[in-house]
């Protein structure tokens, strides 16, 4: 399969903000601008969200769905009515960037991230963004995470 991962530092600074502002979680407010979750036990499940226009709404519904999985270690998914793009935070680790090979079952989009970091008065997050080459060219996806810069600035 022809994959390709292209990797950016994308600045943080407006989700930290908002994050301690309004006591929301980092991972749920780059989810907004774009999911995997800890189980109780330690494992992992994927947990769909999906996207609203409203940032209250879609907090609302990472917290319930994130809790549900996390206490059923159950995967929620939202079904092949819906586009996933694929997430995986790494959020206790520091990390430029992750390739993984897709063995077929996963073909979406992939954007993982680990621990942000804090430089002077800005947050950086290295991010890796991982798809098929039959779904979009290189070109897209550099302007999809130019796109989410900009989301991430205009929040």
């Amino acid at each position: 399969m022809p994959m390709v991962t292209l990797m950016k530092t994308l600045d943080v600074t407006p989700l930290v903000r908002l994050s301690r502002k309004r006591n929301y979680k980092f991972n749920m407010l780059l989810c907004w601008c774009i999911g995997k979750v800890a189980t109780r036990d330690g494992g992992i499940a994927t947990c769909d969200i999906p996207v609203s226009e409203d940032l209250e709404q879609f907090d609302r519904d990472y917290r319930k769905l994130t809790g549900q999985v996390r206490e059923s270690g159950e995967s929620y998914e939202l079904g092949e009515d819906y586009m996933v793009i694929g997430t995986s935070a790494l959020a206790g680790y520091e990390i430029d960037g992750a390739v993984n090979i897709y063995a077929g079952c996963y073909n979406n989009p992939f954007l993982i991230w680990g621990k942000y970091r804090n430089k002077w008065l800005r947050a950086t997050l290295p991010v890796s963004f991982q798809f098929h080459h039959t779904q979009m060219d290189g070109i897209p996806a550099a302007e999809f995470l130019e796109r989410l810069q900009r989301e991430i600035r205009q929040i």
